[in-house]
């Protein structure tokens, strides 16, 4: 990395997302806590999926603080661009993805296919367009759905910053896209196709359409701070006041009534305001205090063993539900069985340590760490390398131009 882009590298912003993909972990798993804590722990623990809006606003930044100054819509720059975000996307997905079918395959688990033609389901799979039908955004990888809504933003990315260099007036753009997907919904909600933009609820949290503010407001971030030295010297506090609003939305989103037919309090009206609009506006803050301000939070999300669960956290959001979840959790089962024998065997009445759902969901999530970092080092960094280091798409250059204009890795 050449010395101006390690000078802008953050590693607290790696630490992030590591942040961000616990946070869903949580929110899939909330029913755990409903053991021992009232209700209302269960709830708020729920509406942790706001670790995906993370992710969203996160990448707005990264995409715009690398490329806004020095993009060129030539051929040449956007085959470098999508070599760039195929190197760091697509490999794991598509071979998870794969694992996803062939486990399938023996458990006939019906949520990869919906019901659907397995060959069918792959093909939409693989190539992200499941995550444009309501019928089809849980299938596969089901936490998938949100890579579907990340490439819509990369291959928008280049001709939002074309519009907002020509005509300025940013602000009127994430309304203009949202508004081409209500008008697609109004078009398609009369249309039974498998839930294409069939309905406003899947438009505003399931696409890109409905959640481009987020993307817009890392981008809008990346504008304000592209031209300051991010030198860690305010004494300001937004870290923890984007901090506390950041959950503040949570708490809004816990106490709203959950509409039939849903799972959270993200699913009502209000709810969709609060996480795609008043969230991200959150995240943003507390972004602007890690690049600009020095705090002991910034320091913990920069530790190497944190920035290394930063990096390994693709896969570990991409493995945390589905067939890897399953197979470890029908691990811990047979494990649980065992060791009640073992104490038949010996006459005694011991508790099992597999017999806690809670106990059990923290050893996934060792496990899923371990997983997830034994797949970084070995499959998905080397094959990053290697995508960007080879010919496909356009020729490699060993000192290519595009990728000098880096400022902090993507």
């Amino acid at each position: 990395m050449s010395q101006r882009a390690q000078s802008n590298y953050i590693p607290a912003l790696t630490g992030v997302r590591a942040m961000a993909a616990y946070l869903v972990f949580i929110s899939h798993f909330a029913y755990v806590f409903d053991e021992k804590f009232p209700h209302s722990v269960q709830r708020f623990f729920n509406e942790f999926h706001i670790g995906v809006t993370i992710f969203f606003v996160l990448s707005g930044f990264l995409i715009a603080f690398r490329y806004f100054d020095s993009f060129k819509l030539t051929k040449a720059w956007f085959l470098q661009y999508l070599k760039n975000r195929v190197a760091r996307i697509y490999p794991m997905y598509a071979l998870l993805t794969i694992g996803a079918f062939i486990a399938y395959h023996f458990t006939q688990n019906q949520t990869v296919t919906a019901g659907q033609n397995p060959v069918v389901m792959f093909f939409m799979n693989i190539v992200f367009v499941r995550g444009f039908f309501d019928q089809f955004k849980f299938t596969g990888i089901a936490q998938g759905w949100s890579l579907t809504v990340e490439e819509c933003f990369y291959f928008s990315a280049p001709f939002i910053f074309l519009i907002a260099t020509k005509y300025k007036k940013f602000y009127i753009q994430p309304i203009a896209v949202t508004g081409l997907g209500a008008l697609l919904v109004l078009i398609f909600s009369h249309v039974n196709w498998f839930g294409f933009f069939g309905n406003f609820t899947f438009m505003m949290l399931y696409t890109f359409l409905g959640r481009c503010f987020e993307f817009y407001a890392g981008i809008q971030l990346a504008l304000i701070v592209r031209k300051q030295k991010l030198d860690g010297t305010s004494k300001k506090k937004f870290t923890y006041l984007g901090f506390f609003l950041i959950f503040f939305c949570v708490w809004i989103m816990s106490t709203l009534t959950i509409p039939k037919g849903y799972e959270a309090g993200l699913h009502n009206p209000w709810g969709i305001i609060t996480n795609n609009y008043l969230l991200a506006t959150s995240i943003a803050i507390f972004f602007y205090g890690l690049l600009t301000e020095t705090t002991l939070l910034k320091k913990f999300l920069a530790h190497p063993f944190i920035e290394l669960l930063g990096k390994s956290s693709y896969i570990f959001y991409l493995i945390h539900l589905g067939f890897m979840y399953n197979f470890i959790h029908q691990g811990m089962n047979s494990l649980n069985d065992y060791v009640f024998e073992l104490y038949d065997k010996w006459g005694v009445d011991w508790h099992s340590p597999f017999e806690y759902d809670s106990l059990n969901l923290l050893y996934a999530f060792i496990v899923l760490n371990m997983v997830s970092i034994t797949l970084f080092k070995l499959i998905e960094e080397p094959l990053n390398h290697y995508i960007r280091k080879s010919d496909f798409l356009i020729k490699n250059q060993a000192r290519n131009p595009e990728n000098e204009s880096a400022k902090i890795k993507a």
